[in-house]
């Protein structure tokens, strides 16, 4: 298979012929499984029910699919041993550079990975904690033959879009696994990878943000952001680190338009210094004769949003909860504007 996208696409269609029907079949009912499985019980996902099924179905009936033990053979039992690796200094300078590039993306992935799980759950994560733990995970897992691990994206938004709300989740996964390596292991090798693949599947259709595909593509259009309008977009976290690039953007106000509207539904976090920044930018703009709306705020923005002062930078009618919104709020007022008499000198 290529690395490509369009490419990888386009053998799938030409090979659409030699799909492997009971794997085809296996797949979509897992995946009927994983969806359906919510009215039933919530309490229970069913990505569980549905792996557990899918693999007592592979085991009981031994369907003719691919499973782990068949592609990657068995899963080993039993703790690690450990080892102790030889010091070599003559391997410390060539190794280094990728020492700390692998530590460098390890840290940046682990943290990114942090914010979008405070997206979702309006929390706000310790990224010390975070990265010292990350960082002793990093130095006793070699020493059992592991490889260097980060936080992931797609476990963190799964884990959370299944209830998961306290480091508890983390706790039990673990457990989980030392329960599947010292026990369920043998029993793993016939979990089914058609199954693994409506569960992946899933996994990224959550992570997707649908909805704001019409919002995206109405915009897009001719003629739909008016010329009284400029608007101004966040995206990552909005920190004390990156609050300066809100400043040069907005230096000189001259080339923007009466209203501005700044959306941050790509804003992923906001603190103090953050939010100082933006009540800055409404106060600049109303002293030169514009006005600052704000929508798309997520949650953990938008609760601090609501615990602070901005509304009194911004008015409570300038906090808007998406763009379609903002634009008929900026419609209102221009159209209060040419309404308004101008008096005379």
């Amino acid at each position: 298979m290529p690395s490509e996208f369009f490419q990888r696409i386009r053998l799938l269609v030409e090979n659409f012929g030699t799909a492997h029907l009971p794997t085809v079949a296996l797949a979509s009912a897992s995946l009927l499984l994983i969806i359906l499985w919510p009215r039933l019980n919530r309490r229970i996902p069913g990505m569980i029910v549905a792996l557990i099924a899918g693999t007592l179905a592979t085991a009981i009936f031994d369907l003719p699919v691919v499973t782990i033990g068949s592609r990657f053979g068995d899963i080993p039992t039993g703790f690690p041993r450990i080892a102790i690796p030889e010091f070599r200094a003559d391997l410390i300078l060539p190794l280094l550079p990728s020492a700390i590039t692998v530590a460098l993306l390890a840290a940046i992935e682990s943290l990114l990975s942090a914010v979008v799980g405070d997206s979702m759950t309006g929390d706000r994560h310790d990224s010390s904690v975070e990265l010292v733990a990350r960082g002793v995970a990093n130095v006793v897992v070699p020493l059992f033959g592991g490889i260097p691990a980060t936080g992931a994206i797609a476990r963190t938004a799964t884990n959370i879009r299944s209830g998961a709300r306290r480091p508890i989740a983390g706790m039990i996964q673990a457990l989980t696994l030392l329960v599947i390596v010292l026990v369920a292991a043998p029993l793993a090798r016939f979990v089914p990878l058609a199954t693994l693949t409506a569960v992946l599947l899933v996994v990224a259709y959550n992570m997707g943000e649908w909805r704001q595909i019409r919002p995206i593509l109405r915009l897009s259009g001719p003629d739909q952001v008016p010329d009284y309008v400029s608007i101004l977009r966040i995206h990552g976290p909005f920190l004390f680190g990156t609050t300066e690039k809100l400043s040069e953007a907005t230096a000189d106000l001259t080339p923007f338009a009466p209203i501005v509207v700044l959306r941050l539904r790509n804003m992923t976090a906001l603190d103090a210094t953050g939010l100082h920044a933006i009540e800055s930018l409404a106060d600049r703009l109303h002293e030169s004769g514009r006005t600052l709306l704000i929508c798309g705020a997520r949650d953990q923005p938008a609760n601090l949003i609501e615990r602070s002062t901005l509304y009194e930078h911004v008015g409570t009618d300038g906090s808007l909860p998406h763009i379609e919104a903002a634009l008929a709020r900026a419609r209102e007022l221009m159209a209060q504007r040419e309404n308004t008499p101008t008096l005379p000198a």
